[in-house]
Order: structure tokens, then sequence, then C-alpha cells
């Protein structure tokens, strides 16, 4: 196909509005600009490109197979665009700074330090949403996630902060202080889930126990530590949230496993508001401070 160059920005913007609303007329509302602009500026972009962007052949307009990954660079583009406008120009400096992270790892490591970034940066108001799930990082939204894994989410920027491998650990209380049961006997005691996830369920079946049945309580994720701490059952967390209390013998390491693994930064490519780049400096800096200590 020969090469015609960009199209107009102006057919680009109706195709991508087009795209988001899912309605000529509300496109045009958004572009301010007649539903009979917005046709016409698609037919001169798919004219343009030589590629058939929208199928005209129900009753409604539907995407072809170009067209959605038009759909989605024009998204992207646009997203970046607009992020980098609002961190260069300080647009959306005042919004509260949003993080996500799990609630083990918020109420374990980074409760406890956050008067430390206050105390720096008494003008940014923070707000710590915890919860199992992976949050979406979109623009006007969650700005920061710490995330565990390995570092690979694709289309965002990543730092790593600390590794710190999963831990199976539970209460001498509840397992003795003797040789490690096997894994039939732990299968078959106690173990405390956090609410939304089944990483006990998950490790069992990975170790071969693909019928075992837990049975147990779900908690919320910073009430679970709690538990294994008083024998209630055993736990799967990681090593930065456990560290204390396998060193004051409050709980007792039965298993170790993903030692490449741990927490990691994780925020939308491209400029970063003034908030974000603070946040994100602090949490670097804290993080190592953690491992030379």
């Amino acid at each position: 196909m020969e090469w015609n160059g960009l199209p107009p920005l102006s057919a680009l913007r109706a195709f991508s509005a087009y795209t988001e609303t899912g309605s000529v007329t509300e496109a045009g509302r958004r572009l301010n600009v007649s539903h009979a602009a917005i046709s016409q500026q698609l037919r001169a972009l798919e004219t343009h490109l030589g590629l058939k962007l929208l199928d005209r052949s129900g009753r409604s307009l539907s995407l072809t197979y170009e067209g959605h990954e038009l759909a989605g660079a024009l998204s992207e583009g646009f997203g970046l665009i607009a992020r980098t406008i609002e961190a260069l120009t300080g647009a959306d400096a005042a919004r509260p700074l949003q993080v996500t992270t799990s609630p083990t790892f918020a109420a374990n490591w980074l409760m406890p330090r956050l008067a430390g970034f206050a105390g720096e940066h008494p003008d940014v108001e923070v707000m710590i949403a915890p919860t199992p799930h992976l949050v979406p990082l979109e623009p006007g939204g969650t700005d920061i996630a710490i995330r565990y894994g390995d570092g690979n989410w694709p289309g965002m920027d990543s730092t790593e902060l600390m590794r710190s491998p999963i831990n199976i650990v539970a209460a001498p209380s509840l397992v003795g202080d003797g040789p490690i049961p096997d894994l039939k006997e732990l299968a078959g005691l106690p173990w405390l889930q956090e609410l939304g996830t089944t990483e006990a369920t998950e490790w069992l079946k990975s170790r071969g126990l693909e019928d075992a049945r837990i049975r147990g309580i779900h908690v919320p994720g910073n009430l679970m530590l709690d538990g294994a701490r008083n024998g209630q059952g055993i736990a799967v967390s990681t090593r930065v949230a456990v560290e204390e209390d396998l060193r004051a013998g409050r709980l007792r390491l039965l298993f170790e496993e993903r030692r490449d693994a741990g927490y990691h930064a994780v925020t939308l490519p491209g400029a970063k508001r003034p908030p974000v780049k603070d946040f994100l400096r602090w949490v670097i800096r804290e993080a190592k401070r953690d491992q030379r200590t």
C-alpha cells in the first residue's frame, strides 16, 4: 500500500471520539460539530488510509480489525499527550495523589512510614487504596500502584523497590517447633486467606494437592497476620510483611518461594506530575534504606 503520510488530526480526533462514545451523534457533541461532519471525517480517514475501519453492513456501525487496532493506538497516544500536558503545565498538580497496593503491604510497610512523606511534602494530599485486586492506572485516576511480581507489566513504567519472597508461615502454637509437618498434615490445619484471594489454595495445588479443601478464615489483609500470630491458621504472605515476626519467633517459616519476586512501583509511561515524582523518589529511597539496615 502506498504511504500517504499521517491523516489530518481532525479526522483522527473524530475517529477517536466515535470509538470512545460509540455514537456518531455523541462524538459530534463532544467535538462541538454536527454528526454529519463526524461521518464525513470517518470516511475521509478511511480514504486517506486505504483501509476499511468501520463495518456498515449491519444496522449499526462496528469496528473492523483495523479499526480496533487504530482505536487502541489513538487512545494510548491521546492519553499520553494529555498526561504530558498536565504534567508540564501543572494543571493536575492539586489533585490528590492516589496510591493503590495490597492491604498487607499497606498495613505492614507503607503506613508505618507514610508520616515521613507527609513531613517532607505537607502540601500533597495522599489517598491510599488497599485492595488485593489489580487496579488499572488511568489518567485522572490512580497514579501509582505498588504491585507484587517480577516487574513485567506491559505498557507500564516499573521500578523495583525490594525483593520479597513468598513465605508460608504459622505460629509455633499451631505447628509446633519440631520438624515441619508434611504437606498433607498442613493441608488439614486451618488456613488464613486474604479476602478476594485464593493464594493458599493455589499454593497447595502447585505442590500437587489438587483436591485439598482448605478450612479456615477469609479476612482483610491487615488482619490475616494477626490471626496467624495468634495460631488461628497458616498464612501465605511476603517476606517483608513477616520479617519481624519471624525474627521475634511469633511466626515460623515453613516454606519460601519466588525469591526473584518483589514489590515494584508502577506508573503510566510519560511525563509525571510533581506529586507523583515526589512520592516515587520518597518510596524508592525508603526501600533502599530498608535494604541497608
